[in-house]
């Protein structure tokens, strides 16, 4: 007789020793937890324009730089509303007149939304690969498209996709470049990329970075830091919040524009740290692709279950979707969580009978191949 969810019991000895495999909010990891504890009273609390907190922020700038590689010129720059703040705020201070999107799941599509509404900009182009795949761009003469906007990972549909497109090189040279533009908020952090191949990346901590979110975080090229200079020259209003001229100036002073929240800052340094101390981005970009190699091994090797994304170049290494067949995904997940193994459902608006597993560095691959095998405890007994 088959069992119920709620009615399954993992043995202890099956069950990760983490059991948080969420793809945002993701794990924070215990270590950085207690380092924010010892923070309590000369950090938490306090103004975030005076030193103690400012040296937090110059050290967390310093760090994206050292793990991304970064070049002369290159800016770290730093404010709050996430990465759907940052779409808003590149609407007013990065994009010239039009804008092509890339858009193969549902944080991709919200970009192009956003510069859609825009009153002072053009209509964008879109470019629409179907869910499990993605699209690439077309080159177009620079006064006509002025930002081409990528993603590298898309956390709805676990696709990532190549930086490098040599098609867009002439784009991005002469006088007025256009600039390619990545959403990174599921990747960066856990997959590699060269900074010749991009102008702006940019993301939220709340996944690779195992923090809280709020925050924004964009490493800009110096053509970028131009763009926004320039636009902001031009007398084009932006509201204060979403100005990078405003977020450029005050990140070059360690600080935020408006009031940051602390922990989340403390909590990004403190991951940026640890993979720099591992061996930085390669290390921590071998901790996903471990486990994510794990899930998709597994998934590929059952009858029940099948890696969502066919063409494995295309499949995310930090974010796995996993379609299952015969049985419900949502019964497993629910069975999962009943023994605190929490956030593998699959991503509402796909609407597949689908589970979705992180892979994050701060996740230990032995903690995804124990998933794996509790997966199979309760498919047997559901």
């Amino acid at each position: 007789m088959a069992s119920t969810p709620a009615s399954i019991s993992i043995p202890a000895e099956l069950r990760p020793a983490d059991g948080r495999f969420g793809s945002g909010p993701s794990k924070v990891r215990p270590e950085a937890v207690k380092a924010l504890q010892a923070r309590a009273v000369d950090y938490l609390g306090t103004s975030h324009r005076r030193t103690g907190v400012r040296s937090v922020v110059g050290r967390l700038r310093a760090a994206m730089a050292e793990l991304f590689g970064l070049g002369d010129g290159w800016e770290v720059v730093l404010g709050n509303g996430g990465s759907t703040g940052f779409w808003d705020a590149a609407a007013f201070s990065l994009v010239e007149r039009r804008a092509q999107h890339l858009t193969f799941g549902e944080f991709s599509e919200k970009f192009s939304a956003v510069t859609a509404a825009a009153p002072h900009l053009r209509d964008p182009m879109v470019i629409t690969a179907p869910y499990g795949t993605h699209p690439v761009p077309e080159p177009a003469d620079p006064a006509d498209i002025d930002v081409y906007a990528l993603t590298h990972n898309e956390t709805s549909t676990g696709v990532c996709m190549p930086l490098v497109q040599p098609q867009l090189s002439p784009s991005r040279q002469g006088d007025a470049p256009s600039l390619v533009m990545v959403d990174a908020t599921s990747a960066a952090g856990a997959m590699p990329w060269d900074p010749a191949d991009v102008d702006c990346y940019y993301f939220a901590p709340q996944k690779a970075f195992a923090a809280d979110g709020g925050l924004f975080i964009a490493a800009c090229s110096p053509a970028t830091i131009e763009r926004i200079e320039r636009i902001d020259a031009g007398g084009r209003y932006k509201p204060a919040t979403l100005d990078l001229a405003i977020a450029a100036r005050n990140s070059r002073q360690d600080q935020t524009y408006n009031t940051p929240a602390l922990a989340t800052i403390l909590l990004t340094l403190e991951t940026a740290e640890w993979m720099l101390d591992g061996g930085g981005l390669g290390w921590a970009a071998s901790r996903s692709a471990a486990s994510s190699g794990i899930v998709y091994g597994w998934a590929a090797a059952r009858e029940f279950a099948s890696p969502f994304v066919t063409d494995a170049a295309m499949r995310s290494p930090v974010v796995c979707t996993v379609d299952f067949e015969g049985v419900s995904a949502d019964d497993i997940a629910a069975a999962l969580r009943a023994n605190d193994i929490v956030d593998t459902e699959g991503y509402r608006k796909l609407g597949r009978n689908q589970l979705r597993i992180a892979a994050f560095p701060a996740i230990d691959p032995a903690d995804a191949e124990a998933l794996t095998a509790c997966i199979d405890y309760i498919v047997e007994r559901l």
